[in-house]
């Protein structure tokens, strides 16, 4: 009988003098085989150095995104441009918040080998998972409002057409990137990594043209200040568009099936890697969002501080900064826009099918996910006012998520040895309050005027 071992999905034959060569067929291991391979070797010790990192990169890059996405270009250019560096400590807190609820989803889904979704499936009552439910699809929803237009936006700016032909075009780029998830995790992480750098780069080019006013870029940033109605929609659009309710349920679900740890030891190897990934992942999407506000800030309040649209964000920038500026602008709204409808198509279908046990085709969750944005672009309403909305409604249901994740993961039931302390809980909870505050601040407004 043949010796061999299981490496992956594949089955690697050690003596070969005992098989046929004529039946000899074996595939080789996939990437994504060979990612949690390398996974498993580093969290047995046997892989060290930079080289055990490697293979944990991924999810939390995924993740990242949604807080790249054209919602918060949409927020960022007209905070900048109507409040100059006022709200860059908006971006900050928010940034912050986003590091450890993403951190805290990660945790839970690599415990319980469930994700968010499935654990409130579990442990709460019917109908509150349905109205959970209910709630994280419209939130799915609006998130794909922000991702499909601004992809949209892109599209028309860049070649000159209609922004409905956008749009459809938008559609058919992101179905043949959620192809890709056809085998298996590891090539659509390393296509998400890729548009992070694009974006990212992007803004470096921004920054380098127009260099922001550094010390005012550092006050604002750690000196909390609102300056009206106006900057108060603004810093719920931002929380909205920088902590995604998607995002949360989505990291959990991405760390159940990666790479499995077999001890508590392991678990908190596994979790340690985690937690580095989300601190890189996010901290480098807190500056993209930090560049995209002191860009706006820059070429924009003083002189065009109506700007607010990213269509005028482009036109302007074009004869002020020149071809590079407002290409290297575009080029990452676009990237932004096709990267995160990606992943809000997949944060749509865990969703679903871990909140009540039901799965659709892709394409019918493509198609139920991106018909607002159509509505909206058929009914000839204001592209970025409408992304602005949408993050507004994002927060709106935030919370949900959030509070779900902070009851669950402090469970010895479900967590173990793993369910964060009581310090830990109350610094989750502030963060939650945080954005229920802010919530209520614009209900309070929204009805007063």
């Amino acid at each position: 009988m043949a010796r061999g071992v299981i490496y992956g999905k594949s089955f690697i034959c050690l003596d070969l003098r005992q098989v046929s060569p004529v039946k000899l067929a074996v595939s080789p291991p996939s990437l994504s085989d060979r990612t949690a391979t390398a996974g498993a070797s580093a969290l047995t010790g046997s892989r060290r150095g930079v080289r055990s990192f490697l293979p944990f990169i991924g999810p939390a890059v995924v993740a990242s995104i949604a807080y790249m996405d054209p919602g918060n270009f949409a927020t960022n250019i007209q905070a900048g441009a109507r409040h100059g560096y006022l709200l860059l400590w908006v971006v900050l807190m928010a940034n912050l918040i986003a590091m450890l609820f993403q951190a805290l989803s990660a945790r839970l889904g690599i415990v319980s080998g469930f994700s968010l979704a499935a654990l409130c499936r579990q442990h709460f009552p019917r109908p509150l998972v349905m109205a959970m439910w209910v709630a994280s699809e419209i939130a799915a929803m609006a998130t794909d409002l922000a991702e499909s237009i601004g992809a949209a936006i892109g599209i028309s700016l860049l070649f000159g057409l209609s922004l409905m032909t956008g749009l459809l075009i938008t559609f058919a780029i992101t179905w043949g990137l959620l192809m890709i998830q056809s085998r298996g995790f590891r090539p659509i992480e390393l296509v998400i990594t890729g548009f992070v750098g694009v974006i990212s780069l992007a803004y470096v080019i921004e920054l380098f043209i127009a260099p922001p006013d550094w010390g005012q870029v550092l006050y604002h940033t750690i000196v909390p200040r609102l300056d009206g109605s106006d900057s108060v929609t603004l810093a719920v659009g931002i929380v909205g568009a920088t902590v995604m309710p998607h995002a949360i349920y989505l990291h959990s679900a991405m760390m159940t099936h990666r790479v499995y740890a077999r001890t508590d030891a392991q678990s908190a190897r596994l979790i340690r890697y985690s937690n580095i990934e989300v601190l890189l992942a996010l901290t480098l999407a807190g500056l993209v969002n930090m560049a995209m506000v002191a860009m706006a800030a820059t070429m924009f309040h003083q002189g065009h501080a109506d700007v607010g649209e990213i269509e005028t964000a482009y036109h302007t920038l074009l004869p002020l900064m020149g071809v590079v500026a407002a290409g290297a602008f575009m080029l990452s709204l676009l990237a932004s826009g096709l990267s995160s409808s990606v992943v809000g198509t997949m944060a749509g279908q865990v969703i679903m099918q871990d909140f009540v046990g039901f799965r659709i085709p892709m394409w019918v969750r493509r198609v139920v996910t991106m018909a607002p944005a159509v509505v909206v672009v058929a009914m000839g309403a204001q592209p970025t006012e409408a992304l602005v909305l949408s993050q507004v409604v994002l927060s709106l249901v935030l919370p949900v998520p959030m509070i779900a994740l902070l009851i669950l993961i402090r469970r010895p039931g479900v967590m173990g040895a793993f369910a964060i302390g009581r310090r830990l809980q109350a610094v989750a909870a502030s963060g939650t309050v945080i954005v229920l505050g802010l919530n209520v601040i614009l209900l309070l407004q929204t009805f007063a005027d």
